[in-house]
């Protein structure tokens, strides 16, 4: 039976859109599923008394410079530092939220992870929020009006809480079964849970 990675996230973390990549390739090569869990990172760090490692200015600078572009070339994928960087997630990660378990939210999250950290998108903007939905194929009006839907904020909220219940204080984290694994640099802890 294939192995299930829970994978918490938030799409304003450069380390998840870089674990959103690495997992997508360890997924095709140990057959195994991801299941998407979208949280919001302000909440969780705000419950859990973390903070961004950005805070500190000399550990921010090192790894918007030199780590994480270290990881996209060691993971062979696109990324280019956002200059507007932080970005305000809610509406994204709304949008996330309304779109689980239908044929859409693959298509969503590659537009999304790819206008944030490849393209260097305003994705705080509606308007930019908009017109990246729209080029990519999707419903961006509907999308955009889901995010103000109650139930959908409710559950953005519940899978924050949840995620704080397990033990999680930053994005991105995932689970093997009750393993925790945070950060996108400990990958190959995560590939040796898979063999």
């Amino acid at each position: 039976m294939a192995k299930t990675i829970e994978f918490y996230f938030d799409f304003g973390s450069p380390t998840a859109y870089l674990a959103h990549r690495r997992l997508q390739q360890i997924s095709t090569q140990y057959g195994c599923d991801l299941d998407y869990r979208p949280i919001l990172l302000g909440g969780l760090f705000k419950a859990s008394g973390n903070m961004s490692p950005v805070t500190v200015p000399a550990k921010g600078q090192y790894m918007m410079t030199q780590d994480l572009p270290r990881f996209a070339k060691l993971y062979q994928v696109p990324l280019s530092i956002n200059p507007y960087f932080p970005i305000n997630t809610l509406n994204l990660m709304r949008g996330a939220v309304a779109l689980q378990g239908q044929i859409a939210f693959e298509a969503y999250l590659e537009a999304v992870f790819a206008a944030v950290w490849v393209q260097k998108e305003n994705m705080a903007e509606l308007e930019v929020i908009d017109r990246v939905l729209t080029e990519a194929g999707l419903d961006a009006k509907q999308i955009i009006a889901s995010t103000q839907n109650p139930e959908v904020k409710a559950r953005l909220i519940e899978n924050t809480e949840a995620a704080v219940a397990r033990g999680c204080f930053g994005a991105p984290t995932m689970f093997i079964g009750e393993q925790m694994f945070f950060g996108q640099d400990r990958m190959q802890f995560i590939e040796m849970a898979l063999q």
